[in-house]
């Protein structure tokens, strides 16, 4: 991209309409009755904060360019080539940033700019569906990693002999959720089972549901009287204290029977205050699910985490090869996936979709 094309890049993310319409949700939000009407309030200052992204964002690019054409300017002038690398350095940076933006142009669903709450769980496939989920929650940490995201394992369920029966994973990030919703299904993997002492080839599952992190801007009701508090010795790792002490929360939402549980931090206090973060989510995610004819495949679906049931192979033997079912997207590099490289099959998604949440 040439510094001198920033006018054009304005133009594409129709950043003076932005500019104005933050403007004029600032005026808004500065009335003296403002808050008379919650719920507008609400909608008011989320509109603002996902423009203000947008051109935060703009800025910081166009910010980088200035840098670039500058040293550029300098190479030309002193036949610099350390400035003319660094140039390239941040044009390059640009050029990235600039696909992202454009990409995420798509994700314009109403939860889409939110972190997103994904849950692993183990299916079909004994010991090495527990192993399984485990690995998934490695490739979801390492792609959140990789994308400059933040993450925290929120809850997880070891199992007895290897992996996990379960975990919560919390990623922060501009539009984590618009991205992994994608990632909502069953995922199947076919390998040598490290735990058959005969060396035979095991098929595994686990599911991945995911769900928008909820913040102060959306109103999901929850009564008191509605839930079942439960309190009991976290297990795991953790140490002396968080096993000797009631400090892990499960909440049991009666009315729609949706359990959510915290046990990784120390105080009784936060797992709770996480525990009913996640339950505001799935309250959220319900709510939506209800109100639509339509799911499709971008949230996870009721079903058994079984044969036929999948949205992704990983086969590590007879030969390697990931396979997407829904876009029929295939890739042989299977570590690479593994490690975190999920873009090529969210993408492909989200293209296919269109990015509807129907």
């Amino acid at each position: 991209m040439s510094p001198r094309n920033s006018r054009s890049f304005e133009v594409i993310f129709d950043v003076d309409h932005k500019r104005t319409r933050i403007a004029e949700l600032e005026k808004l939000s500065g009335a003296a009755d403002f808050w008379r009407r919650q719920e507008q309030a609400q909608r008011v200052l989320k509109e603002s904060a996902d423009l203000k992204r947008v051109v935060e964002n703009y800025d910081r690019q166009i910010a980088e360019l200035g840098d670039a054409e500058i040293l550029l300017e300098m190479a030309e002038e002193e036949q610099d080539e350390e400035s003319a690398t660094e140039a390239g350095v941040h044009l390059t940076t640009v050029e990235a940033a600039v696909e992202r933006m454009e990409f995420d142009r798509m994700l314009s669903g109403e939860m889409d700019a939110n972190h997103a709450l994904v849950a692993i769980n183990a299916g079909a496939g004994g010991i090495d569906a527990k192993d399984w989920a485990e690995r998934l929650q490695r490739m979801y940490l390492r792609w959140a990693l990789a994308r400059g995201f933040t993450t925290q394992l929120l809850d997880v369920n070891h199992a007895d002999e290897a992996g996990i029966n379960s975990c919560e994973i919390l990623v922060e990030g501009d539009y984590a959720y618009g991205y992994l919703k994608a990632e909502a299904g069953v995922h199947r993997l076919v390998r040598i089972s490290p735990y058959d002492a005969a060396a035979r080839r095991h098929t595994s599952f686990a599911s991945v549901a995911v769900y928008p992190d909820v913040d102060d801007t959306i109103v999901v009701e929850i009564n008191d009287d509605d839930l079942r508090v439960d309190l009991y010795r976290a297990s795991g790792a953790g140490g002396q204290h968080v096993n000797k002490t009631e400090s892990a929360v499960r909440i049991t939402h009666l009315p729609t029977n949706i359990v959510v549980q915290c046990q990784n931090e120390r105080s009784q206090h936060k797992n709770r205050a996480t525990a009913m973060r996640l339950l505001r989510a799935r309250l959220f995610e319900k709510a939506q699910r209800e109100q639509e004819e339509k799911m499709g495949d971008i949230h996870a679906k009721k079903m058994k985490i079984d044969f036929g049931s999948q949205i992704r192979s990983y086969v590590l033997a007879p030969y390697r090869l990931v396979t997407d079912v829904r876009t029929e997207l295939k890739v042989s590099n299977v570590d690479a996936v593994l490690d975190g490289d999920l873009d090529q099959f969210i993408e492909a998604f989200l293209l296919q979709t269109g990015n509807t949440d129907e």
